[in-house]
């Protein structure tokens, strides 16, 4: 079975310690759904082409239908009502290979 990831990356964030209740509702409800942190913010990126260098956080699923699951948890969707004006974020789910 394939592995979902969590893509996040952060191209704009106006008051970073704003993010305060989102990151702890966040990070309880991707424990909750069986989810692993691969990189967090304060890690090194390297950007090329259009790449940017904020926020990146990657986090690892057993299936992308856990992944997916657990986007639509209400213990995310609380998360996602806590994180505040001024953040610019790309998110998506995506499938890993076999």
């Amino acid at each position: 079975m394939a592995k979902g990831f969590w893509v996040s990356v952060y191209p704009a964030i106006s008051d970073p310690e704003r993010l305060t209740a989102y990151n702890e509702l966040a990070g309880s409800a991707v424990q909750a759904g069986g989810g692993r942190v691969l990189s967090l913010l304060g890690g090194r990126v390297v950007a090329h082409e259009a790449g940017i260098t904020q926020r990146v956080v990657l986090i690892e699923f057993d299936s992308f239908e856990q992944a997916v699951a657990a986007y639509e948890s209400e213990a995310y969707q609380k998360a996602l009502v806590a994180l505040p004006d001024g953040v610019e974020r790309d998110f998506r789910i995506v499938e890993g290979i076999d």
